[in-house]
């Protein structure tokens, strides 16, 4: 066989590899828009839609954020939720505290904050005039408003058209779902739905101590990477851990 040939039979076939769809996940046609099944590979860990035993002290009917694993739970009956996999506002930015929802909208339009276009020029400047709602928009195709003391906190738990953000603390503030997940949310909750966000302590006794991995998604702590983090940190001090 002439090396022509050869080249000709290990060469890899060109084009996207194409994964089965993800039962819940698939490609949905919502009334004006497609929206894309989410890619199988960010449904790993807990960023996939099922519902557990939930034993925190909330009642059915409330929304329970959990910033530090990355989850939300729509409370369902005694000891019933549904958790989904979310995304949060990078440290300092994230809604905290509890507040209510007070306002749905199915694909949302979208007005960044003066405050978000002051802090981040570069991401939304150009967006000062508003987006219509669309597979473009940051919503994504729905949004929860969630409301404090009879006003509007600015803070949404809404869609998104970022997949691969999920399980991490990207965003501007709000809590973001897979669109798929914000549908399955929103057919669910009422108008003034209790929303809670969990402090650490909270977390740490709900769902155990969670950390970044390299991709910068939450998961539960691995001991004896943190003791090799510590270290490394110490080593780069100019300390040595005994």
């Amino acid at each position: 066989m002439g090396l022509a040939s050869l080249a000709a039979c290990t060469q890899v076939p060109s084009g996207p590899v194409l994964l089965p769809a993800v039962p819940g996940y698939e490609e949905i046609d919502d009334v004006d828009f497609v929206i894309p099944g989410v890619n199988p590979a960010y449904l790993q860990g807990t960023n996939r839609r099922v519902e557990v035993a939930y034993t925190g002290p909330d009642g059915p009917g409330s929304i329970v954020v959990d910033p530090y694993a990355r989850r939300l739970y729509f409370v369902t009956g005694p000891l019933r939720a549904w958790r989904y996999g979310i995304a949060v506002g990078r440290a300092g930015l994230g809604f905290t505290g509890t507040g209510t929802i007070q306002r749905k909208e199915r694909w949302p339009s979208w007005t960044p904050t003066k405050n978000m276009i002051r802090t981040f020029p570069e991401m939304y400047a150009e967006y000062a005039g508003g987006l219509p709602g669309g597979l473009s928009n940051p919503l994504g195709a729905r949004a929860l408003y969630l409301y404090r003391g009879g006003r509007d906190t600015y803070y949404r738990i809404h869609g998104t058209n970022e997949q691969s953000s999920i399980g991490r603390a990207t965003s501007a503030g709000c809590i973001r779902l897979f669109n798929q997940d914000i549908i399955h949310l929103f057919n669910q909750v009422p108008l003034g739905s209790f929303v809670r966000v969990r402090s650490l302590q909270e977390s740490l006794e709900q769902e155990g101590a969670y950390m970044d991995d390299a991709e910068g998604r939450a998961v539960p702590v691995d001991p004896a990477a943190s003791e090799a983090i510590a270290r490394a940190n110490a080593a780069a001090k100019g300390y040595v851990l005994r």
